[in-house]
């Protein structure tokens, strides 16, 4: 049976957040011999050449933007881990043998076709699409059902934006951010077959948490549908741990089911786009969620549809966390990690005391079957460093609600995370949203779309113009 939609505006509600305060942000990483080969770490406080103003003594998000990308390589320290060869005499094949050998293994551990890419446009950057949006309920008849509200992004031709109202994210009555991107009512690009992305949001969050990054995945060209997992949102927090997780994984294959239904229908907005080759990207319990769909999770099998996940501070190991959970959906175990077949990029805070960095490289060790893992620890970056925490708090003290105001208002919840996302001795928030947002743009475009000019922006070499970025590939 098709899946019904209702339209609707969505009831939006401030955002809660997850609890961390760890400010010791930038320490030295030194790297002992990778499992999986070479490994390059950029330590916080490698900036330009010396004594230059622009950058030299700045802390790691101080240098100017005008600076990017950087391009001071021979300042940048690398550890590149090659076995000895053996000596072999004097002759001109030893050094050859050497080099060539170092390149290899540069190669292996840099990702594919980086040195022959085609240029693109930056994946940190808005994308030469305008960005269209609309709100809309799905109802799973199949669950009882069971009633999804959504949001969704798709890519717009410029021009065709023009008059359009811009997007205004409701967060309360009379409140709401407004987007400089998203505009309502636009029809979709002309290109064909743009593929599918679902975001997943965190424990009891909402679906707009997120808009900065499904905004800029749109603008590169994906369609993005983001669900509020009803029963586990801000509006209706009523669902248990394992009842919640048991409804994740089937709530995003449900959310393809819908696209694809309008993929069909010559008189919808999203008729024509591709539903069958889907990545899914989500944050904490969203992240487990982009696990979950490719290995399997609380009782729900993988969906055959996704091709590429993208979980941000996602737990594994379910004692690597704030909150004390146990039970077997509270984590992965070492065989579901291993059984993903997809391409996955892993992406986290090293400043994240609610979900600890330390889960990624647990699921980048273990996804042995993965064609490409990738793993991205932003330095400084919190849990929160991945939500709209600042947008928010900033808005609510724009409109005369200072944070003393905030418990009276329902937004309590926000004081923690706005002080430890959003201070000034902390990193940026629109630096952490920049890197975000260029890591998934370049990882789908790749993976997705194909588009083997991405390759360069998921390699060793381009994660050394970065200074908060710690990377590894295989």
């Amino acid at each position: 049976m098709a899946p019904r939609m209702e339209m609707a505006n969505a009831d939006y509600n401030v955002a809660g957040s997850a609890r961390e305060s760890d400010r010791e942000l930038w320490a030295a990483h030194p790297v002992g011999p990778s499992a999986r080969g070479a490994q390059h770490v950029l330590r916080p406080w490698v900036r330009g050449p010396p004594g230059d103003p622009k950058t030299d003594g700045a802390r790691p998000w101080e240098r100017v933007v005008a600076t990017r990308p950087l391009r001071y390589a021979h300042h940048v320290e690398s550890i590149l881990l090659v076995p000895a060869l053996p000596r072999t005499g004097r002759t001109i094949g030893a050094p050859i043998a050497r080099l060539a050998f170092v390149l290899m293994l540069t190669c292996a551990a840099c990702g594919d076709d980086a040195t022959t890419s085609p240029s693109v446009p930056a994946p940190d950057a808005l994308g030469p699409f305008a960005v269209g949006h609309e709100s809309f309920t799905a109802i799973d008849s199949s669950r009882g059902d069971r009633s999804l509200p959504v949001d969704v992004w798709y890519p717009v031709d410029p021009g065709d934006e023009a008059g359009a109202p811009r997007t205004v994210y409701e967060l309360a009555a009379g409140i709401g951010l407004d987007s400089a991107v998203s505009v309502e009512g636009a029809p979709l690009a002309s290109q064909a077959d743009a593929r599918a992305v679902v975001f997943s949001h965190g424990y009891g969050g909402i679906r707009t948490q997120s808009v900065e990054l499904m905004e800029a995945l749109a603008s590169h060209g994906f369609v993005v549908a983001s669900p509020e997992h009803t029963g586990n949102a801000q509006s209706s927090p009523t669902d248990d741990f394992d009842l919640a997780a048991s409804r994740r994984v089937p709530d995003a294959s449900f959310v393809l089911d819908v696209l694809s239904a309008r993929s069909r229908d010559p008189g919808d907005v999203l008729f024509g786009i591709d539903a069958g080759r889907a990545g899914v990207i989500g944050h904490s319990f969203g992240g487990m969620t982009s696990i979950g769909a490719a290995a399997g999770w609380a009782g729900a099998p993988p969906d055959p549809r996704v091709s590429a996940i993208a979980p941000i501070s996602a737990v594994v190991d379910a004692t690597l966390q704030q909150d004390t959970r146990t039970g077997p959906n509270a984590g992965f175990t070492r065989d579901q990690i291993a059984s993903i077949s997809v391409p996955m990029l892993l992406v986290g805070g090293t400043a994240d005391v609610g979900v600890r960095i330390e889960n990624n490289r647990l699921a980048f060790d273990w996804a042995e079957r993965a064609p490409r893992v990738y793993k991205v620890d932003i330095l400084g970056a919190t849990h929160t460093h991945f939500a709209n925490v600042c947008s928010i708090g900033n808005l609510l003290i724009s409109i005369g609600l200072g944070q003393e105001s905030w418990p009276a208002v329902g937004a309590e919840d926000l004081l923690e995370p706005y002080a430890t996302t959003c201070g000034p001795d902390v990193l940026p928030i629109d630096e952490a949203t920049r890197l975000t947002n260029l890591y998934a743009v370049a990882f789908f475009r790749r993976h997705l779309d194909g588009e083997r000019g991405y390759a360069r922006y998921l390699t060793l070499e381009y994660a050394a113009r970065e200074p908060v970025v710690r990377f590894d590939a295989r």
